[in-house]
């Protein structure tokens, strides 16, 4: 019982790679259903929200309610499969917004940009020197969205556990290190990672609850207590914190919300 993020680049094989590794496994594997169900839930365009993953930080910042509403809604339905467990995830930012999951297993799959360039000119039946410049801004894209949003270069092998080469190593090789390493004690489900698991995907189901009124929002929960952190000034401190209250307590699994507010003089 554990839980994967795969993170890859367009046409490395990282999709076949997850598919296979959850078939052996028997695990769930999941990358666009993220977007289908928070799509649904919380009635926002799939497209935005295609656009929001895969654009680069500029388009985030055009949409009505920011970059903050649409990651909060795609983490609180991430943290949601995450918290079944047995579950393979290789759709971008896993590994960013699964961070506080102890017990994860992250991958990051590369493969030579020639072997990528070949199979996009196949399959999209393009020139290389299309497939290839198609390429250059997708991956330059993806690693400016981590570093805006995140803080971090996707392209980092600090990131992650493993860090994958497909090319020598070939796919079925990849699989078999990633079934073979995830069954170590470490990246095993716990009752203790479990619980620990379910704080986090409460935390997420109320800070989904709560961005589009205070949009940098934190929250964490212990034990269904759940700990809200926003900013605002000293006039509108006890309303806002009313509203808050009052929005996080209807989120099912909290027992009981604690707020502060930090005042301007305090944040600059």
């Amino acid at each position: 019982m554990s839980i994967i993020t795969i993170s890859r680049g367009s046409y490395s094989k990282g999709k076949e790679v997850a598919e296979r590794v959850a078939k052996r496994l028997g695990y769930s594997c999941i990358s666009r259903d993220i977007l289908v169900e928070t799509s649904e839930h919380f009635n926002i365009p799939e497209m935005k929200l295609v656009r929001a993953l895969h654009d680069a930080p500029s388009i985030l910042d055009r949409f009505t309610y920011g970059k903050e509403r649409y990651l909060a809604y795609i983490e609180s339905t991430l943290f949601e499969y995450a918290r079944k467990d047995n579950v393979v995830y290789h759709g971008l930012a896993g590994h960013f917004i699964l961070g506080g999951v102890k017990h994860l297993l992250r991958i990051r799959i590369l493969a030579n940009i020639e072997d990528r360039v070949a199979l996009e000119v196949e399959r999209e039946k393009i020139s290389s020197d299309e497939a290839l410049h198609l390429l250059k801004k997708d991956d330059h894209e993806r690693r400016q969205w981590s570093l805006k949003l995140f803080g971090l270069d996707t392209w980092d092998p600090s990131l992650y556990d493993l860090v994958i080469h497909i090319h020598k190593i070939t796919v079925a090789d990849a699989v078999d290190i990633i079934c073979q390493t995830v069954e170590r004690e470490q990246f095993k489900t716990t009752p203790e990672a479990q619980k620990a698991i379910e704080d986090l995907a409460l935390a997420a189901r109320v800070r989904a609850a709560l961005v589009s009124v205070v949009p940098n929002v934190g929250v964490s929960a212990v034990d269904g207590k759940v700990y809200v952190d926003a900013k605002g000034g000293l006039s509108e401190e006890t309303e806002m914190a009313a509203e808050l209250k009052d929005l996080a307590r209807v989120i099912p699994g909290v027992k009981d919300v604690a707020v502060h507010i930090t005042p301007p003089s305090i944040y600059g």
